[in-house]
């Protein structure tokens, strides 16, 4: 007796990077031969590892290096790629997208992953030649021809993570490079202002000019960057200027489809939107107030929208702690957690000027909530994993700051204690 394979249905994603390839993987570990796979991606090539960029921008890598899933890849899968045509419209009636040259694919399932857009703030002078953001390989070729071009001068306005990380690339090619941020220490959101001022000390070594607490006024040049201007009436000379002061999820698309929407595409624990046909990964999504830039969260989101598409579980979401690394050579740093804290909290501090490094530890109802440490972060997975887990470092929290061998040398002190 014949069986018939059951039909199946279309799934389209909107949107080629990292969150939307990581479902995709997810959906076909779970549900290989599921689906009809169209992928809809706005760049001209596969996909590749964004957070890799710095990388290729500081000449350590090249973008061959970076690529994660090649034309090849798509094509051993089964997978229609639409490459350099991102999604335009969503026809909701009919369950079918139109690209931007025209395409049009129709759904069963739609997988909304349109990532994010760079802030770009908005003085005057945003808009000239030479004014670039730092989200794609294509904004790296901008800044490795510009430096190969003879071009000397480079401003990068944002002193956070992704800001340090294009103004080292930018150094290390040749231009002399200032970093302009707003708030008074770097890195702001991921150091304490002990580590920030050791971070900015340790720039400054390697050659980079950094101004904090610099409001930037006005961006100069008729034709093309020649300056920028701050709020105290300091001029510094520029051929390219890099914003790298932020990212708004791109939502545009949901909401010209009538999708809910806030700051981003609204979804649920499942990670579907308001159209139960249409379901949202990564950058462009907003779950319960929340948005997301960090990678870990995203690969968290790919496996419960892959089980709820596939069927196979009804799992939720819940966000979880994340980390961060500055993408800079001989600078090794790490932060996770809440490191600010309240009234609640209790501090440990452990620093060592001589050698370049610190660290604090936050505390709350003898659990660790919160890590920094700077100039060695060797033991940041240890920290991190007890942040994430939840434990209880009543015990250890003498030993807690100088890491693993001596905080587990205190724990086995304590059982043997216990014992006898």
């Amino acid at each position: 007796m014949n069986m018939i394979a059951p039909k199946r249905r279309n799934l389209v994603i909107a949107g080629n990077g990292m969150a939307g390839i990581r479902a995709l993987e997810e959906i076909l570990s779970r549900a290989p031969h599921a689906f009809n796979v169209t992928v809809f991606g706005a760049e001209p090539h596969g996909n590749y590892d964004r957070i890799m960029l710095s990388p290729v921008l500081a000449g350590e890598k090249s973008f061959a290096d970076i690529i994660t899933h090649d034309r090849d890849w798509y094509a051993h899968n089964g997978i229609e790629l639409i490459a350099g045509e991102p999604v335009a419209a969503i026809d909701r009636d009919a369950r079918s997208v139109t690209g931007a040259h025209g395409t049009v694919r129709p759904y069963d399932v739609l997988l909304l992953a349109t990532g994010s857009t760079p802030v770009i703030i908005p003085v005057p002078g945003h808009t000239l030649p030479g004014v670039i953001a730092f989200r794609d390989i294509a904004d790296v070729g901008t800044m490795l021809d510009a430096a190969r071009s003879g071009q000397r001068n480079a401003v990068v306005i944002g002193g956070g993570l992704l800001g340090l990380e294009a103004a080292n690339g930018l150094l290390r090619n040749g231009m002399t490079t200032t970093v302009l941020h707003l708030m008074p220490t770097l890195m702001e959101r991921q150091l304490d202002p002990v580590s920030a001022a050791m971070l900015e000390a340790d720039l400054i070594q390697r050659g980079l000019t950094v101004l904090t607490s610099a409001n930037t006024k006005a961006i100069l040049g008729a034709d093309h960057v020649e300056a920028v201007e701050l709020a105290d009436g300091t001029v510094i000379p520029a051929d390219l200027v890099v914003m790298a002061v932020g990212i708004r999820p791109n939502s545009a698309l949901g909401k010209a489809a009538g999708l809910s929407c806030g700051r981003g595409i609204q979804v649920d624990d499942g990670l579907r939107t308001s159209d139960p046909a249409i379901y949202a990964v990564g950058e462009c999504v907003e779950h319960r107030g929340m948005l997301f830039g960090l990678v870990a969260p995203l690969w968290d989101q790919a496996k419960v929208v892959a089980d709820r598409i596939t069927g196979v579980a009804d799992t939720d979401y819940v966000p979880s702690v994340a980390g961060t690394r500055l993408k800079v050579t001989g600078i090794d740093m790490f932060s996770a957690g809440d490191f600010t804290g309240d009234a609640g909290c209790d501090a440990l501090t452990l620093r060592d000027a001589a050698r370049g490094q610190h660290r604090k530890l936050l505390l709350r109802d003898g659990r660790l909530i919160g890590a920094v440490l700077y100039g060695d972060a060797r033991d940041a997975g240890w920290y991190f994993g007890l942040i994430q887990d939840g434990t209880d470092i009543t015990d250890l929290r003498d030993d807690l700051l100088f890491g693993p061998p001596a905080a587990k040398a205190a724990d086995a002190s304590v059982q043997l204690e216990t014992v006898e």
